[in-house]
């Protein structure tokens, strides 16, 4: 079969491999569609050692089952699913809870990461990732696995502080970005203030539900501020999708005294937080930090419900699988607008 896989750090190449066998648990998939992620760009830059080589991209898959395993139950030939990509230990405290997000056992790792992903017709994962997509076309079914997932976990986190009328800035109105828009617009009565440098990523995020846009420039603090009132009043939640100096540095001076920020995207900048009476403040005080990673697998069927009903949607770009390549050079460029969705 076709497959796109990292055959060295930093190499992306399309090659021909043997069809892989499903083991006892486990399901082969036929793929219909998989997301490109920023992720997978970190894996691409990563140094020698931290990731496998050679593997298969891809951890946003959505398919067909082909062929269950041995001892597989509850998934017949032709079922149409999606994959939750995390593969935790099952058995430390997260996992127990649910949280194979937070596993404290199995590092960072799943589908695509650190076992062959879906940049290929076909991918093997084990039974317990598949989830149903009903008549939710593949197209949209993949995205929503990580581009929709991440940001509903984020949310989650921050539920207690979204109430009816307050202020949510969201900075990045790219895959994530404007996913995290149309939740926010489908389950709280929150004002949405979207934040990007992309004057078609505002557009975007004008369409999906944001009641404010913001373009990102020197000014942008104030602009929100504008609208969220001066400190210590600001916005209740903040969700940076980017995550480098420029937007962390929004982030912090547009969240409210006792606000939360989310810090959803890898950008790999860095947040000065100082337990110090500083005028203005690196940080407010009462405000929490979080890091989200990833989500549940029950978030995850929330997040299909979510679609199923026509209530998130992403905006998608489809390569064919051997473009996929040209797909990340174009996402590494910023030149996607919404999600890149390759399709075998």
């Amino acid at each position: 079969m076709r497959a796109v896989r990292m055959t060295a750090p930093g190499v992306l190449e399309q090659v021909e491999v043997p069809t892989p066998t499903p083991g006892p648990g486990e399901v082969l998939v036929r793929v219909g569609a998989v997301g490109a992620c920023h992720s997978d760009l970190h894996i691409l830059d990563a140094p020698p050692g931290v990731f496998p080589v050679p593997i298969t991209l891809g951890h946003e898959i959505a398919g067909t089952v082909d062929t269950p395993g041995d001892g597989v139950t509850g998934w017949s030939a032709g079922d149409r699913v999606a994959v939750y990509g995390i593969i935790g230990c099952g058995t430390c405290r997260g996992c127990l809870r649910g949280r194979e997000n937070e596993c404290r056992t199995v590092p960072v790792g799943g589908v695509g990461l650190s076992r062959d992903g879906g940049l290929a017709e076909h991918v093997v994962v084990p039974a317990s990732r598949l989830l149903p997509v009903g008549d939710l076309e593949v197209t949209q079914a993949a995205p929503l696995t990580d581009a929709g997932l991440t940001p509903y976990h984020a949310i989650e986190l921050a539920r207690p502080a979204l109430r009816p009328g307050t202020s949510v800035v969201v900075i990045g109105i790219g895959g994530l970005g404007h996913m995290a828009v149309q939740i926010l617009a489908a389950t709280t009565a929150v004002r949405i203030i979207a934040v990007d440098s992309n004057v078609a990523a505002l557009d975007l995020a004008t369409r999906v539900g944001a009641h404010h846009v913001v373009p990102a420039g020197p000014d942008t603090v104030d602009r929100i501020r504008e609208l969220v009132g001066p400190a210590p009043d600001g916005a209740d939640v903040v969700i940076d999708c980017v995550g480098v100096d420029a937007t962390l540095t929004t982030a912090r001076g547009v969240v409210a005294t006792g606000g939360r920020l989310l810090l959803v995207g890898l950008g790999g900048g860095t947040l000065p937080v100082r337990p110090v009476a500083d005028e203005p403040p690196t940080v407010p005080f009462g405000t929490s930090v979080e890091v989200p990673f990833w989500g549940t697998r029950a978030e995850l069927q929330e997040v299909i419900a979510l679609g199923r009903a026509g209530l998130l949607a992403a905006d998608v770009q489809t390569f064919p699988l051997d473009r996929a390549p040209e797909a990340y050079d174009l996402l590494r460029a910023g030149d996607i607008h919404g999600r890149a969705v390759i399709v075998p």
